[in-house]
């Protein structure tokens, strides 16, 4: 609650949110591509997961962002597991390899 009002009726909040969502369902889009292109042992395969990385990792850096932010301060402390996902965020966005490399590595397969 802020000013008496749930938080998520701020309109600016709510536009963060569907960015947020509309975001999150494209990286699921491009996830499942790349699992049932890996599951069809097809040979697009390293494109497919190269892509699915970089965008799900800037997706993911954003969402843990917000996640903090919209939260306030509560969100950087201890008495809240925003930090401690934003944390596991930064771990996982370099494990294999970060979006840097996995764009370039996308780039380098389709001859750019």
């Amino acid at each position: 609650m802020q000013f008496g009002q749930v938080i998520g009726s701020f309109q600016a909040l709510q536009h963060r949110a569907a960015k947020m969502f509309t975001d999150l369902e494209l990286s699921r889009s491009a996830v499942e591509a790349a699992l049932a292109a890996i599951d069809a042992d097809s040979p697009d395969v390293p494109e497919l997961v190269s892509l699915a990385k970089a965008k799900m990792g800037d997706t993911f850096h954003l969402v843990s962002n917000e996640m903090v932010q919209m939260h306030g301060g509560i969100g950087m402390t201890d008495a809240h597991d925003a930090g401690f996902y934003l944390k596991r965020a930064r771990a996982a966005e370099a494990a294999f390899g970060n979006q840097a490399f996995h764009r370039d590595r996308y780039a380098r397969i389709q001859g750019y």
